[in-house]
């Protein structure tokens, strides 16, 4: 059996690799336009930034060492031109001598990934922009910056690429500037959570350009002019354009395979493409989305990986089948990380699921233990069955464990009711008793059950003149910040002082993190009132509303240290 392998990186070369632990006897070949067979995509902006210092480091395999270890044939600087499905011949040309030939094939393997959306508007080819997809883009990237020590850095795009080489760049001392044209960097979170990371990457000197939609681009005097429709221009030395990618489906299109979404290949759950003998994987690919069920396109080396081992499985004759992504990531931002899985609310509304979500200020282990560090989790739920859709993370420390373990209570189909049952890992230097993703299951069925109703901070804005808003923090609190016209009482006398609590009126009550405020609610709910906890407390609004950095230092789950 011969087996080509357009494209290497996550896709193809898993897929090639695997195929020669299945098959020693196979023929397999890689075709790879680049110089570089497997590479660490995710890590080009770190060696930029210098925090990978060595450029070997970027290279997973060579074609000297996949050769030496799995007798793979990997052609690098050679393109595919061409595919005749019929005939089952790919045409290439060597990309270093301009010669052209033809190679058969029993089986095809389609990984040519995805390429950096360029668009179309005037100076987009100065010298001076720059996209980052691959080792020859970073290298260019490195080669400026170290030839000509630019001081200013524009960043058009604020998705996961666009952040972390605005985070790289500021390691090598440039004033950055990120133009977003939505209203929040990072479109996999919602604005709430966003605007948590909007006020520490402004602490650390990153400006931020929201709303804004980049028009042109022009030289200016030995530096590049950024023009944004009904905005003053952003004048710097550099320009990174980082609005994302786009299916590299050419090939496949003029083979005549079928096209998705947005142009991607369309593929069944054995990842083979509309003709039977051509398979396809990784960024240029159509999934399904593990949560929705929709098709989707989503650009991550998690599956990439995965489909590509499920392509060799079926080659060989192994049933594997791809059941789909929920879009699982993570980023970091200096000392922050911002996780996310599955359905934002934003998207949850999007696909007209009726849906709820709550907010939990939490450490990242027991705050009696030195060294905790503050996070804040909201995880999306179907309020029909407390079904767990989506869960984003933002905080210091432990958010990655988080939200593997939601990642996987999504997979799994679990609900709220499941999570207040899981049996994590405790010891006081690594989590609480209750762990932050059982304390998201215990808040979201006490809503589940009746046993308290909430609103949310933007629901605030919609309430009545009259409404009454309940403030149950301590004095000093309080005298640090409220909300205008709350009535204070705080918790602990809020029994003694019933009395000042209006009767026949809905209350909608807050303390710091939301704890103090439920069991607000417990008692003046027993007591014949009508009540509302705020989610989040006051201290989710301060960061989200009021442009407060968020605080390292975890704190309890009352809000306090």
């Amino acid at each position: 059996m011969k087996v080509v392998i357009i494209g290497g990186v996550a896709g193809g070369a898993t897929a090639a690799a695997r195929l020669r632990r299945l098959d020693e006897k196979a023929q397999i070949v890689i075709i790879e336009r680049s110089g570089y067979i497997s590479y660490a995509n995710c890590g080009l902006p770190y060696y930029i930034g210098g925090e990978i210092t060595r450029k070997e480091s970027l290279t997973l395999q060579t074609p000297e060492s996949f050769w030496r270890r799995f007798r793979i044939d990997v052609r690098v600087k050679q393109e595919a031109v061409s595919i005749d499905a019929e005939k089952k011949i790919v045409g290439i040309k060597n990309l270093v001598t301009g010669e052209e030939y033809k190679e058969s094939y029993d089986k095809l393997i389609l990984s040519p990934g995805a390429k950096a959306i360029k668009p179309d508007i005037e100076g987009i080819e100065n010298e001076k922009v720059f996209t980052l997809r691959t080792v020859e883009d970073t290298f260019a990237i490195a080669g400026f910056v170290e030839r000509n020590h630019p001081k200013t850095a524009t960043v058009i795009g604020g998705g996961f690429i666009g952040l972390e080489m605005a985070e790289n760049l500021v390691h090598k001392g440039i004033d950055v500037t990120v133009v977003q044209r939505s209203n929040h960097v990072m479109p996999t979170i919602d604005s709430d959570m966003a605007a948590i990371l909007h006020n520490y990457m402004r602490n650390k000197g990153i400006k931020l350009c929201l709303n804004s939609g980049v028009i042109g681009i022009e030289e200016a005097e030995g530096q590049v002019k950024t023009l944004i429709n009904g905005k003053e221009a952003i004048t710097s030395d550099m320009l990174i354009m980082a609005v994302g990618v786009v299916p590299e489906s050419s090939l496949a299109k003029e083979a005549g395979l079928e096209l998705g979404i947005k142009g991607a290949i369309v593929t069944n759950t054995h990842m083979q493409t509309s003709n039977l003998d051509i398979y396809a994987v990784g960024d240029a690919v159509e999934v399904k989305h593990f949560v929705t069920d929709k098709k989707a396109v989503i650009s991550l080396a998690g599956p990439a990986n995965k489909q590509g081992r499920i392509a060799a499985d079926n080659i060989c004759g192994i049933q594997s089948e791809f059941k789909g992504s929920q879009g699982s990531s993570i980023m970091k931002m200096f000392g922050m990380t911002v996780a996310s899985t599955g359905l934002s609310k934003t998207a949850a509304d999007r696909e007209g699921i009726d849906s709820d979500y709550v907010i939990l200020t939490s450490s990242s282990h027991a705050n009696y233990y030195p060294g905790a560090e503050s996070m804040y989790v909201k995880v999306v739920f179907e309020k029909e069955n407390g079904k767990i859709l989506g869960a984003q993370i933002i905080g210091f420390g432990g958010v990655d464990k988080r939200i593997d373990v939601l990642a996987t209570a999504i997979r799994a189909k679990m609900t709220a009711y499941d999570l207040e049952e899981l049996d994590l890992a405790y010891a006081p230097p690594y989590s609480s008793a209750k762990d932050p993703v059982n304390m998201a299951g215990f808040a979201i069925c006490n809503v589940l059950d009746g046993i308290v109703k909430q609103i949310h901070w933007d629901d605030l804005e919609r309430l009545p003149e009259d409404a009454v808003i309940l403030d149950t923090r301590t004095d000093g609190e309080y005298a640090n910040g409220h909300i205008e016209g709350a009535l204070h009482i705080p918790l602990d006398s809020l029994r003694e002082r019933m009395n000042e609590v209006p009767e026949g009126k809905t209350l909608y009550v807050y303390c710091q993190s939301g704890l103090r405020s439920y069991l607000a609610c417990r008692i003046l709910g027993q007591n014949g009132y009508d009540c509302f906890n705020v989610s989040g407390g006051f201290g989710f609004y301060q960061n989200m509303a009021l442009n407060k950095q968020m605080e390292q230092e975890g704190t309890g789950p009352c809000g306090l240290r």
